[in-house]
């Protein structure tokens, strides 16, 4: 069929020829309309809906014809914003060019990032202010049934640490939070909050524990045994003495050191003055400290301190407190 419209149109001479030219051509008043093209349509399928739509002037077989011309194009799938009276290189070149990729980077939440420095490197990476991110941050409305419950200030800790990538001209703050708390619920499905009630605490308290261990555990293996420690704390009263609480909510900000003084302080995260956790995370804890928040070793210890002469970030654990005092001794020397 279409051999036989080309002899024709050859046939035709001049009228041909500019019967042709007219149809890929476009005159009158543009109205925006739009077209959806669905999966699989054809070629000439394309061009007899644009033309039905009024986009061009032509379709049917000197539709065909023109796009054999022009090597056939390869049209997308999907809906567009045509006008009516196109030119059909015009109609042609939006239908078969893909939307500019969008610029993206990489966000990266390292492993124990509390929420100020996620919204820095938020601002950092992607341009959004910190403080506006700390708003939708902390705005009370988030919640991730059973860890975070509904009415909660703040999401602190349940801001995943992964590398996420970011689009950068349509991110916002609402969209990066969402973004972050769905890859929590996605990695917590690994976990059973089952435990939690075994353990005596609420599954926002095993955050909060996983929270502390972020920061207290160096080495991957002392993870259990410093959960051991705190649960084998709270179930007797006694004070945890986790300086990394204090340091969350530090009293004299900016210098990440204690002084005799701020360990007098009555802020809330004094674990040496008050008993039980601190009132929220104090980190984004990841899954192994997750998963050692739920399941602690099976052990009495009630102390800890660090060691260097054991090695980088190494931790001696000790029941009694004459024990414990004999470890200070001898890895601190004091």
């Amino acid at each position: 069929m279409l051999f036989i419209l080309v002899l024709l149109i050859l046939g035709t001479g001049l009228a041909g020829v500019t019967y042709y030219r007219w149809c890929e051509g476009a005159s009158g008043a543009q109205e925006p309309v739009g077209v959806t093209i669905p999966p699989g349509t054809s070629a000439s399928g394309v061009i007899s809906l644009v033309h039905e739509r009024g986009v061009v002037r032509c379709g049917g077989l000197v539709g065909r014809f023109i796009l054999y011309r022009k090597g056939t194009p390869e049209f997308r799938a999907g809906t567009f914003h045509l006008f009516t009276n196109m030119t059909f290189d015009e109609a042609v070149k939006v239908l078969t060019t893909p939307p500019p990729r969008a610029r993206t980077v990489n966000l990266t939440i390292p492993e124990g990032f509390r929420l100020t420095q996620i919204a820095d490197r938020v601002h950092e990476t992607v341009g959004i202010p910190a403080k506006r991110f700390m708003g939708v941050a902390t705005n009370g409305t988030w919640s991730l049934p059973p860890y975070l419950p509904s009415g909660a200030k703040t999401t602190e800790g349940f801001l995943f640490p992964q590398t996420y990538r970011i689009a950068v001209k349509t991110a916002t703050g609402k969209a990066i939070v969402r973004e972050l708390l769905d890859e929590f619920r996605t990695e917590a499905r690994s976990l059973t909050s089952e435990d939690a009630p075994r353990l005596h605490v609420t599954p926002y308290q095993v955050v909060t524990i996983a929270s502390m261990l972020e920061k207290e555990a160096r080495v991957p293996k002392e993870r259990p045994l410093v959960a051991a420690v705190i649960y084998n704390r709270l179930r007797i009263g006694m004070k945890l003495g986790i300086d990394a609480t204090l340091l969350y909510d530090d009293p004299t900000p900016g210098d990440n050191t204690l002084s005799a003084s701020d360990l007098l302080s009555k802020s809330p995260y004094n674990t040496r003055l008050h008993a039980g956790l601190p009132p929220t995370p104090i980190a984004s804890p990841g899954l192994p400290s997750l998963l050692a928040a739920l399941q602690p070793a099976h052990v009495r210890y009630l102390y800890y301190v660090l060691c260097p002469k054991d090695g980088n970030g190494v931790h001696r654990f000790a029941v009694t407190n004459r024990q414990h005092n004999n470890n200070v001794h001898e890895c601190l020397g004091h």
